[in-house]
């Protein structure tokens, strides 16, 4: 596999040359592999763009890369695609890792900016956990030049700084705070009620009662469809609804039994529904940061916490730092979701500390950057 990947990218490599032939373009190219589809901080600031800039290009380019030869196949060909934007654009901006940046050899002209999907400095990542079970081989991420060829680094505090630099072997300079720009939705009064009238409208049974949502973390190579067997069956739905939303990398690898008052909507977000939740269950996910913003009360099922820090690891103190219930019990983290055991100060307090505050709009800021870009 090595070898073949090794002679992958050299062919990429000759290949490219011939792209970087087409003029640069004044474009901005988002690239995406966390799904299909346009995320919510892309759209955001394409249409920020448009409104400031509208003579500027903007292109987005979002596909997975899913298993089966086949999928495979239709990704390397969607690369092509990649590489004439990427080699055609003047600013490129990604929400993952992308070969096509990180491997091959760029216009002198073009600025990378790595705005990261998840916020906050929370479970590790990137080249914080090379080598790990978690993580990638070090041999692959040399081969591959795992996060090479960024500019700049987008995190959304000063805490995270350092921990993003680590993450991407990069320097503190780099990494500039902008939080996502779905921030700016989580703080809009409008964008809650509609969000939540859209849930109504569409899952009438949400208004009846309490809603919990259980959104845990992605774990790789490791099946955890007993645990959520064992909260399906421990719920009372005479009082909640439980709304289960796992990671997209592993929502199609599990199936449950339908039961009045489960819900389970692959084509929902966990952002979207967290406007009609009043309790979160979670574990290691990132998605703590937005759930904290919406001053949700949120509860930590750490049924294999030691097998996960021996894996991954956190960025902080897991047990000590992180605010809220950490049980192994999802009956004791039950019990208190029924006697309403949170402390929502100190939510806050953390939040506060891991989200940068100070903008009046993360769209408008991170637009504005982006442009100035251009013009370098």
């Amino acid at each position: 596999m090595y070898i073949i990947l090794k002679i992958g990218v050299f062919l990429m490599n000759i290949l490219y040359l011939l792209f970087k032939l087409f003029p640069t373009k004044n474009k901005i190219t988002f690239i995406s592999r966390q799904s299909d589809s346009i995320n919510i901080d892309f759209k955001l600031i394409m249409d920020e763009i448009n409104k400031e800039q509208p003579s500027v290009k903007v292109v987005a380019l979002c596909k997975k890369i899913k298993t089966g030869l086949l999928s495979k196949i239709k990704y390397i060909f969607h690369m092509f695609v990649q590489m004439y934007h990427v080699a055609t654009s003047k600013v490129v901006v990604l929400d993952s890792y992308c070969i096509v940046v990180s491997c091959l050899k760029h216009k002198k002209i073009l600025k990378v900016v790595q705005m990261w999907h998840a916020m906050g400095a929370f479970k590790k990542f990137g080249y914080s956990i090379l080598d790990k079970d978690e993580g990638h081989s070090s041999k692959i991420a040399s081969l591959m030049k795992m996060h090479n060829n960024y500019d700049y680094v987008f995190c959304s505090s000063n805490a995270c700084i350092l921990p993003f630099a680590e993450a991407f072997n990069i320097s503190c300079d780099k990494v500039k705070v902008f939080p996502l720009p779905r921030v700016d939705l989580l703080k809009s009064d409008k964008y809650k009620k509609e969000k939540k009238s859209s849930l109504y409208s569409k899952y009438p049974i949400l208004k009846g009662k309490k809603n919990i949502l259980y959104a845990p973390t992605f774990r790789k190579n490791v099946d955890v469809s007993l645990q959520i067997n064992e909260l399906i069956k421990k719920v009372d739905y005479s009082k909640y609804n439980l709304i289960l939303k796992l990671h997209p990398l592993v929502e199609n690898s599990y199936s449950f039994d339908a039961k009045e008052g489960l819900i389970i909507d692959k084509g929902i977000s966990t952002f979207d529904f967290s406007f009609v939740s009043d309790y979160i269950i979670t574990d290691y996910s990132a998605t703590i940061f937005e759930l904290m913003l919406l001053e949700k009360p949120i509860y930590f099922w750490t049924f294999d916490l030691d097998e996960y820090v021996n894996e991954r690891d956190f960025y902080l103190d897991y047990t000590k730092d992180i605010p809220g219930v950490k049980q192994s019990n999802i009956n004791i983290i039950l019990k208190d979701i029924d006697n309403c055991v949170f402390d929502i100060k100190k939510q806050k307090t953390f939040i506060d500390k891991y989200v940068y505050g100070g903008y009046n709009s993360n769209t408008y800021e991170i637009s504005k950057f982006l442009l100035k870009l251009l013009s370098l």
